[in-house]
């Protein structure tokens, strides 16, 4: 299963991007997705996750801020992320987790730059 991620880029504090990432490939269904970031100098960070009936749960820096969802019939997530502040600057990977025809899997995308200037 393969995931390709696109909406990165740079903007000013305050503004928006949207994140989206689509997934391929042998796919049965598709459970969680979730998109993750990573900082310079600092560990991967859960951002927010959906699950296949549409729960959603978020980390307490991005509540209020940022929307998860997803569309089931295209197979992709996306991260609406508004009122950027300088800290969402960060490389976002989404993760996909669900099940080919013969087995579960657990995937990754690349990774997209999004960078916030003061």
């Amino acid at each position: 299963v393969q995931l390709v991620e696109s909406g990165g880029g740079l903007v000013q504090a305050g503004g928006s991007l949207r994140l989206s990432c689509a997934a391929s490939g042998s796919i049965f269904s598709i459970n969680a997705m979730a998109w993750y970031r990573q900082a310079p100098g600092k560990q991967r960070e859960l951002v927010a996750a959906i699950t296949s009936d549409g729960r959603t749960n978020y980390a307490d820096s991005v509540k209020g801020r940022f929307t998860i969802s997803r569309d089931n019939a295209k197979n992709t997530v996306y991260l609406q992320m508004n009122s950027l502040k300088t800290e969402d600057t960060a490389v976002y990977y989404c993760n996909v987790k669900g099940r080919s025809r013969f087995a579960n899997f657990d995937s990754w995308g690349q990774g997209t730059q999004v960078t916030v200037s003061s």
